[in-house]
């Protein structure tokens, strides 16, 4: 059986699409239309712009999600997907991919949202590490007795075996690099975001996103998509909807949800987008 995963943010370089946009008629019409749709020349930036500029968030978020679903949809025959699942932002586009979503919903939820997370870093001083070499219990119990009402780091990313991305507010994220560090971890290595995503500190932008979720049609999908919040298969839109809302707030259960997708008979994995992070990170989750 084959999946198919959607990479998230990180995942951007300049250039990105750009050779879909010279050689595909469908991928140069969603590119165009993206363009209209988000009132800027997205296109530009990716094509041409520099690394600083396509770190912007109204730039990362749009230009992730519009490489990865253009390059399913331009896969013709040879997309044909048994589940589909995507990492943080990448949800968004397997959603697109599998039917559920139209193109044009999923891009101005994906804006909606890349707006709403960055209001939401603006609010309060935050930051990720990236802990590697500790087992994910260790990280929970130290994050647990670090994290205080005003001062918050949990687990955000289940990336694989010996890889969690924690988020909180830098003061906690540095107290508990330092203790990770001590309690056994090969590297505790802070990381260039500019919040905390995936923890408490997205209410305020999981607020923002819920009525926009709520107003857009979501259809039964093509196929099961695995999503964060609960690593399991979805089809029911409603089930789907809510997910995607608690997804800001909640981490990203990535190794389950790989695991998972084996365990239903996944054989064959395709990264669709940017980068070949994803395709690492199964490499190690299916050792």
């Amino acid at each position: 059986m084959k999946a198919f995963v959607f990479p998230g943010q990180g995942a951007q370089f300049s250039g990105m699409g750009k050779d879909l946009y010279e050689s595909q008629s469908l991928a140069k019409d969603l590119f165009d239309k993206a363009n209209d749709i988000l009132g800027y020349r997205i296109t530009d930036i990716m094509f041409e712009g520099t690394d600083e500029e396509l770190r912007q968030t109204k730039v990362t978020q749009p230009a992730v999600f519009l490489h990865s679903v253009i390059s399913a949809l331009c896969m013709g025959d040879e997309f044909k997907p048994d589940m589909v699942g995507g990492h943080s932002l990448g949800e968004f586009s397997a959603l697109v991919a599998s039917g559920c979503l139209s193109f044009e919903d999923g891009l101005k939820l994906v804006y909606k949202r890349a707006m709403a997370m960055q209001k939401a870093c603006e609010m309060t001083p935050s930051t990720m590490a990236a802990i590697i070499g500790l087992d994910d219990e260790v990280i929970e119990k130290i994050c647990a007795e670090i994290s205080t009402e005003g001062n918050i780091v949990v687990a955000a990313n289940y990336n694989c075996p010996g890889q969690v991305v924690i988020s909180g507010n830098i003061d906690a994220i540095n107290a508990a690099c330092e203790k990770l560090k001590e309690a056994g971890a090969r590297r505790a290595l802070p990381l260039k975001v500019g919040g905390a995503f995936h923890s408490p500190l997205m209410m305020p932008a999981q607020d923002e996103l819920a009525a926009a979720i709520e107003a857009t049609e979501f259809k039964t999908p093509n196929c099961p998509v695995y999503q964060n919040v609960d690593a399991e298969g979805h089809t029911n839109p409603d089930e789907i909807k809510a997910n995607l809302l608690k997804q800001l707030t909640s981490p990203v259960r990535w190794t389950k949800e790989v695991q998972n997708m084996i365990a239903a008979g996944a054989t064959e994995f395709t990264e669709c987008g940017p980068g070949k992070v994803l395709q690492g990170l199964i490499a190690k989750i299916m050792r």
